[in-house]
Parts: C-alpha cells; sequence; structure tokens
C-alpha cells in the first residue's frame, strides 16, 4: 500500500466488492427476461430450421419420430432444380422493383410532407392507412380490382379510353408480376414516407437558409444538404425493406398465388410450396435458409459499402 494512503478495512473492501457484484448479477438479472425470449422464439425455430434442413424431414416423420440425416441433400436438390434459378431471378426482379419503386415515391413525399400546408397532419395518418391494413385484406382487395373483365382498373382505364380490351393484370405472366410489384409497392410506400421524412426533420434549416444564401436552388440544397444528412436514414431504410420485401409471402399467395405458370413464384413463395403444399419439410427448411442468406448477404454488402463510404 502506498505511503501516507488511508487504509481500508477488510470488511468495507469486501462489501464494496459483493455490491459490484450485485449491480452485475441485477443487470443480468433485468436482461434474462428479454434473453428467453429471444432464445425461445427467435433462436429455437432458427437453429430447430437449420437442422431440419440438413434431415429427410416429411409427413411420416410425425409418425414414426425420426428424421434421418441426409447431409446436404436438402440443399443439392433445391439448387439444383431448374424451377429454382427461375425463382430466383423473380425474386430480385420483384425485390429490385419494389425497392426502388417504394423509396422514391416515399422520398418524394417525406420531401412533399415537409411543406407546412392545412390538413398536412391528416394527409400524413391517412398515407398510414395501407401499411396498417392487415395484408390478407389488401390483398384480396387488389386481387378483386386488377380482375381482368370486373376489375375497377380495367373500367376505370376504358372509361377513359386508355384501351379497348382488358390488361391481364393476374393471367399474364408479365403481367402478374408487375401486379404484385405495384401492390407491394403501395403497401411499403408508407414505412419509407414516415422513416425518411422523420429524417428530413433531423436536417437543420439553417443548413438550408446557408446554402440558399449561397445561391442554391432546391435541386443544389438537395444534393449537398438533403441527400448527404439523409444517406444514413436512407440506409436504414433500404436495407430493412430489402429483408422485408425478400421474404414477402402473404401478397404473392394472395394476390396470385405464385402463378401463372410460376411467373410470380419467389423463394418465400418455393418454401412455403415445399413444406406446406409438397410436404417436405426438409427441403422447404432448405429453401427458407437460402432466404435468409441472401438477405443476410446483401445487409453485410450494403453496410460495409455505407461504412466505406463514411470513411471517404
Amino acid at each position: 500500500m502506498p505511503s501516507g494512503s488511508p487504509a481500508v478495512p477488510d470488511g468495507a473492501a469486501r462489501a464494496v466488492s459483493r455490491a459490484r457484484l450485485w449491480a452485475r448479477v441485477s443487470r443480468w438479472l433485468f436482461l434474462l427476461p428479454a434473453l428467453a425470449y429471444l432464445a425461445l422464439f427467435f433462436g429455437y425455430p432458427l437453429v430447430k430450421n437449420v437442422v431440419m434442413s440438413f434431415q429427410e424431414y416429411s409427413v411420416a416423420t410425425f409418425y414414426t419420430g425420426t428424421a434421418p440425416f441426409v447431409g446436404l441433400r436438402n440443399y443439392t436438390t433445391v439448387l439444383s432444380a431448374d424451377v429454382f434459378w427461375r425463382t430466383l431471378l423473380t425474386t430480385v426482379l420483384f425485390t429490385a422493383g419494389s425497392i426502388v419503386g417504394q423509396f422514391v415515391l416515399g422520398l418524394a413525399l417525406a420531401l412533399f410532407f415537409q411543406r407546412k400546408f392545412p390538413l398536412g397532419g391528416l394527409l400524413r395518418s391517412l398515407l398510414l392507412l395501407p401499411w396498417l391494413l392487415p395484408l390478407v385484406v389488401s390483398g384480396t382487395t387488389w386481387r378483386w380490382m386488377l380482375d381482368t373483365d370486373s376489375g375497377v382498373v380495367n373500367q376505370a382505364l376504358r372509361d377513359l379510353h386508355l384501351l379497348s380490351s382488358g390488361i391481364p393484370w393476374l393471367t399474364g405472366t408479365t403481367e402478374a408480376l408487375v401486379s404484385v410489384v405495384l401492390v407491394n409497392i403501395w403497401v411499403g410506400v408508407p414505412f419509407n414516407t414516415a422513416i425518411l421524412y422523420g429524417g428530413l426533420q433531423d436536417i437543420p434549416a439553417q443548413l438550408y437558409e446557408a446554402a440558399q444564401l449561397d445561391g442554391a436552388g432546391r435541386l443544389a440544397s438537395f444534393r449537398h444538404v438533403t441527400w448527404p444528412l439523409l444517406r444514413p436514414v436512407a440506409g436504414v431504410v433500404l436495407v430493412l425493406g430489402v429483408v422485408y420485401t425478400v421474404k414477402v409471402l402473404d401478397i404473392i399467395l394472395v394476390v396470385t398465388g405464385g402463378g401463372p405458370a410460376g411467373a410470380t413464384q419467389t423463394l418465400a413463395t418455393r418454401s412455403y410450396e415445399l413444406s406446406f403444399q409438397q410436404f417436405e419439410f426438409g427441403r422447404g427448411a432448405a429453401m427458407g435458409n437460402v432466404l435468409v442468406l441472401v438477405s443476410l448477404a446483401f445487409a453485410l454488402v450494403h453496410l460495409r459499402a455505407d461504412r466505406r463510404a463514411r470513411n471517404t
């Protein structure tokens, strides 16, 4: 002990040590319910799905209670099928079209609502309705609206004399993919608008005033002020949008059912078909894991690119 420093009684030292230990234990006790919830409802299903993808898991497994391990056979079967590459391409087209449409429209609406005008708050609230509605309800409504013969979309186009015969929104291979993309854009625009609008509110107004004093117009202000400060928020919106869009299932199942002729079948609907229509649970789990890896790969690539952009 250094000379001149007061001596600490052993009892006091033990009390301090016990207090620190109890503080650490208390913190873990507060975290324990959340950790248990994550382990039970997220960790276990994820681990079970990975294990199932290496097993011959079928309906017979529920009766026999055994599911033999088959190694990578489920993955090789899923990846070597011709339908896989078609569904992968459809997934890319569906995701890219949805993300571009949602982000562009969401950013445009966020910039529009940044201005103060009467009933602006009410309109922002009404804009959230597509996002709040159950997806089954939204999909059913759009399926009725896009019907070739009796749908209101074709009827409106006929009344405007823009076409003479109905567009096969749900029965044409190209039109069906466009239809589900448009429906998914309609569902996702409110989320993009809300997050981007919140990001715009954090940009100081003084920066726009300084830009105007320097002679910058609206386009220059957006390029040099708005977008650089909004880019971190935009990055989060894009990552979340891709992760959500890649696994979209209910909209496609309700609107087109994956048809016609598999034109709107994605990795998510293919996993659903293998698991709950063909009852090949092992192959369905393998397809689900491929879907998770695709989402994770995109998220990692985007985060790495964003980190490089910030460091430059």
